[in-house]
């Protein structure tokens, strides 16, 4: 049989092959803003899926869960009941949802917290606001204001996590902590502070105030955005 003409076709790369680079030229050019949230994922499906169009599924994912940040802070078997994901994309998503809390809480550790509010702010947001359960998280501070340890001391249903002032005071103890912020997250995606978030936010005060212990702040966040209570004056 004679041979057939060589046209280039038998070797023509997959037509995602000159996506993948033209979406990574967008990214390096033009950075993350000027990305779409599934095309920001499909980059980050492009190392756990070497050889497959992943377009349809960074669009299935976003469109389920909601936005980029809550695809990577979905709970693991969630996603993996989506057609078409494998323990290695999940496991590669985890991944970057760890590295943006280390990135994050980075930012609280290198300086005096109070000076640093912004980097408060979007520290609690990436940790919490997009979890399912509520959780009550506690940064303790040293005298100089710097981040002593930062611990989840409750996590509860999609709207309630149980919260003692006498454990929280007595952690702060532990750790020879002079002041605390006080931060939990509202799973609705509404971050407005209830009547129960601002009663338990001044029963704290009035156990730690005698003992030395300043209560700076609680922060509320969710998807929707961040309160203060201390901005908001209700503390």
């Amino acid at each position: 049989m004679a041979d057939l003409p060589d046209d280039g076709l038998a070797d023509a790369p997959p037509h995602f092959h000159g996506h993948r680079e033209r979406l990574r030229a967008r990214f390096r050019e033009a950075g993350a803003a000027a990305l779409a949230d599934y095309e920001l994922l499909e980059l980050v499906l492009f190392r756990a899926v070497p050889r497959r169009d992943v377009k349809p599924l960074a669009k299935t994912l976003v469109d389920r869960f909601g936005s980029f940040a809550e695809v990577l802070a979905a709970p693991a078997a969630l996603l993996a009941e989506t057609a078409g994901m494998s323990q290695a994309i999940v496991t590669e998503l985890k991944l970057v949802e760890a590295a943006a809390h280390r990135i994050a809480r980075g930012q609280v550790k290198r300086r005096p917290v109070l000076a640093s509010w912004s980097a408060v702010i979007e520290y609690c947001r990436t940790a919490m606001a997009f979890s399912e359960r509520e959780q009550v998280r506690v940064l303790f501070l040293d005298k100089r204001n710097q981040l002593i340890a930062d611990e989840v001391l409750q996590t509860g249903t999609v709207d309630h996590a149980p919260v003692y002032p006498r454990e929280v005071v007595k952690r702060a103890l532990e750790v020879s902590a002079t002041a605390l912020i006080l931060c939990h997250n509202h799973p609705s995606g509404d971050p407005t502070p209830s009547r129960a978030d601002i009663d338990m936010t001044k029963r704290i005060i009035d156990v730690a105030k005698p003992l030395g212990i300043e209560v700076h702040d609680h922060i509320i966040v969710g998807k929707d955005g961040h309160a203060s209570l201390k901005g908001l004056r209700l503390i």
